[in-house]
């Protein structure tokens, strides 16, 4: 429990360290896109705009019509402050807490948006959207739960994806190089993609409606398993009597006459 303790604390530590955290989001964007594509099909650390010292995390080459390529710029964030007051804020059934700390959480998203597409967007030198990588499944799961946070991050030209529909993202752009059915026209993409994302949310609430369900379950379990605790008590002071006696009371009389 002790060394358990230890690895928690460790990885609290990793996750408070701005530095650390954003290098690891970088790795795990850096395994995702290792996984899903060859590695003349994106690049890290990119200066999408040769006139500006932005670099992007990483940039998915698209290929065009001509032979040119377009860059999709992709950069992890990871606002886990907000996320873990969240979190707790909710563990506790602190209903104003998490409300508050919902509200933050949006804020800190809408600024990391902000951001990216300030510095990443740059058509024709790029597609005219970005994606930005939220490395926690449940970090992605509460930004589809904001309301009107989508639309802000559409009117921004930024998708948000977290790790699972990223893959699912990178899998629909794989088919696209094998294809050859990606062109520089970014916008049918855009399309096409908001439409595998607005999926995926339907996805996220039929997998809550399936929990609540669950719960539910569970919670009638529990209450049965009390009412058996209730009756065993009861049942302690009534009188024991023998295994024969028991046994004729609690038998089957069609049985018996057999």
């Amino acid at each position: 429990m002790q060394q358990l303790a230890g690895s928690v604390a460790d990885i609290r530590k990793v996750f408070t360290n701005v530095k650390l955290r954003g290098t690891w989001g970088e790795v795990q964007l850096s395994a995702l896109l290792g996984q899903m594509l060859a590695p003349q099909q994106y690049r890290a650390n990119v200066h999408v705009d040769p006139l500006s010292s932005d670099v992007v995390e990483f940039a998915v080459l698209l290929p065009s019509k001509d032979g040119e390529t377009v860059l999709l710029p992709i950069d992890s964030k990871f606002p886990i402050e907000e996320y873990r007051r969240l979190a707790d804020a909710e563990a506790a059934s602190d209903k104003e807490g998490a409300e508050k700390a919902a509200k933050n959480l949006e804020r800190a998203l809408k600024v990391q948006a902000d951001a990216i597409a300030r510095k990443y967007i740059r058509p024709p030198l790029t597609a005219d959207f970005a994606v930005m990588f939220l490395p926690l499944e449940g970090l992605y799961a509460e930004s589809l739960k904001m309301p009107g946070l989508t639309e802000y991050l559409a009117g921004k030209r930024i998708m948000a994806c977290g790790p699972t529909n990223f893959g699912a993202l990178l899998t629909t752009l794989q088919i696209g190089y094998k294809t050859a059915a990606i062109e520089k026209r970014s916008g049918e993409l855009w399309e096409l993609l908001s439409a595998f994302r607005h999926e995926f949310r339907n996805f996220v609430q039929i997998l809550e409606k399936a929990q609540k369900k669950l719960q539910e379950a569970q919670d009638t379990i529990e209450n049965a398993a009390k009412k058996t605790r209730t009756i065993d008590r009861k049942l302690k002071n009534v009188s024991e009597i023998a295994d024969e006696r028991a046994d004729l009371l609690l038998s089957d009389d069609e049985h018996d006459e057999q």
